[in-house]
């Protein structure tokens, strides 16, 4: 190994977890996925939860092999690494609201901070709003971790703990192999869109454990930046743009402009709001919504906690009309964001460490 490669290891994994999906969330798109919804971990919750039958629109319902993988390449680049801890304990209540609460700020928004880059990536201007409301929100959550908000210590748990997240996804896998008549699956809408299903498990195997071994997170390298200046982790968010672009360039899926972007709104002001909720509450519970995966991978049962938010989430959003579509946000929606920031700024000024 060269003396470039050792001095800078760590930068480079961050940049190959970047690329990885951004150059797979370009090419999932191109082989049946959605468009600009190649990686999506909101919208895949969401076709889980229906594939589970928690909710009933007919056309968002799907186990995404992506998102088994996800969890199942982090768990296994955190045993081969030896960093598989079973801990957890601190308010996994709250941290379970917080994962429904990103969901619904996502929905509004229509796309996870990953899928908000692919927008960017394939020219969809819309997303900067997107942009904008994320990185305030980033820079809210780290006023209120500056001021002393805590949710209280991770202690070691029994093994068991940590390996139910990762047993979940496995068992799903297993169903999603075996087909049995009581999961249900689209065969229209963007459920029904799907990449091969070894090309999209395979995808999420490899950006999982990249993600694992980099700790690649998109709110936590803006915030890193906010903070210090720290380049490492927003190089990753970079480098997933840079590589997006020139996957999506390839295969043709570059279209810039503002009007008629596949999966998504000009409703601005709704869109900052929806990113805003993310942002806070994504740095209050420690992670984006694919951190929260790679989290739950590795043993953590705070973690695991907000994936169960986020599953009971993507039911709510799609059961309660809470969604935005090319129109804007339902008023449903737009109360749930309002109210979910409430809860999050009431939640960053009581939840404080006092001296």
């Amino acid at each position: 190994m060269s003396d470039f490669v050792k001095r800078n290891k760590e930068l480079l994994t961050i940049l190959a977890a970047g690329a990885a999906i951004g150059a797979f969330g370009a090419y999932l798109a191109y082989a049946g996925n959605p468009r600009n919804s190649g990686i999506c971990v909101s919208c895949f919750m969401e076709n889980l939860a229906g594939a589970m039958g928690l909710h009933g629109n007919p056309r968002m319902q799907y186990i995404r092999p992506e998102l088994v993988g996800f969890v199942l390449g982090g768990v296994i680049a955190a045993l081969a690494a030896r960093e598989f801890k079973s801990e957890g304990g601190s308010s996994p209540i709250i941290r379970f609201i917080g994962g429904a609460l990103l969901i619904v700020g996502c929905s509004v928004f229509l796309g996870c901070p990953i899928k908000m880059t692919l927008r960017l990536s394939a020219g969809d201007f819309t997303a900067l709003a997107g942009v904008a409301g994320l990185v305030f929100g980033v820079w809210l959550g780290f006023v209120f971790l500056r001021r002393g908000f805590f949710l209280g210590d991770a202690s070691p748990m029994p093994s068991l703990n940590g390996y139910i997240i990762p047993g979940m996804m496995a068992s799903l896998l297993v169903l999603l192999l075996i087909n049995p008549g009581f999961l249900y699956s689209s065969s229209t809408g963007p459920g029904a869109q799907r990449a091969p299903l070894l090309i999209s498990l395979g995808a999420g195997l490899v950006i999982g454990a990249l993600a694992q071994r980099s700790r690649f997170c998109v709110t936590g390298g803006i915030g890193n930046f906010i903070v210090s200046g720290d380049r490492s982790l927003i190089s990753g968010v970079i480098s997933m743009l840079v590589f997006a672009f020139l996957a999506g360039l390839y295969f043709g899926q570059f279209s810039p402009g503002l009007e008629g972007q596949p999966g998504s709104h000009m409703a601005y002001g709704w869109s900052f709001l929806g990113m805003a909720l993310v942002g806070v509450t994504s740095i209050l519970i420690g992670g984006c919504p694919f951190r929260q995966l790679i989290l739950a991978g590795q043993g953590s049962t705070d973690a695991g906690a907000a994936v169960l938010g986020m599953l009971a989430g993507g039911a709510v959003v799609q059961g309660w009309g809470l969604t935005s579509n090319n129109m804007g946000p339902s008023q449903a929606g737009q109360v749930a964001t309002l109210l979910g920031l409430a809860f999050v700024l009431a939640l960053g000024l009581i939840m404080r460490e006092r001296d």
